[in-house]
């Protein structure tokens, strides 16, 4: 299943981003910028946040937390350490949301969710995947502040 979860935000972003047919010059310079290989890919790490042991909290306790999971989530967005971020629908996985890191390494990941104060109160527990994909998904931001009208 996780494959297959996996394999559909894969499919997701490449046709998100390659969705529209253009024929343009290949930009050496915004590929270095990215950090892009040859095929304009790179790596990330993939973070599935799920359901985690902390069923005691109250609700006073859960809504600070996630306000502080909100804040931790715009910080390490405007530092460019998290380029996606979002709540999956309900579902009967226990799945709760992905973060797509923009770091090498699963150890470089682990420190970055260990700053999520709900992570930490075990309100959310985290799978973390090394994942390969289109660099240009460090540029979704850009875009997105573009078509939002107002911010979490």
């Amino acid at each position: 299943m996780k494959k297959t979860i996996l394999s559909l935000l894969l499919l997701l972003c490449f046709s998100n981003v390659f969705s529209q047919e253009t024929k343009t010059a290949f930009d050496e310079k915004l590929a270095k910028s990215l950090g892009a290989d040859q095929y304009g890919m790179k790596q990330y790490v993939f973070c599935i946040l799920k359901t985690g042991s902390n069923t005691t909290a109250t609700k006073e306790t859960r809504k600070k937390l996630f306000e502080g999971h909100m804040a931790n989530i715009n910080k390490l967005a405007a530092e460019g350490k998290l380029i996606v971020a979002g709540p999956f629908m309900e579902n009967d996985k226990n799945y709760r949301g992905i973060f797509i890191f923009n770091v090498k390494t699963v150890e470089e990941a682990q420190n970055l969710v260990a700053t999520d104060p709900a992570v930490e109160a075990k309100i959310f527990d985290v799978e973390l995947i090394p994942w390969y994909s289109s660099a240009a998904l460090q540029e979704i931001s850009k875009l997105h502040d573009r078509i939002a009208k107002s911010k979490f």
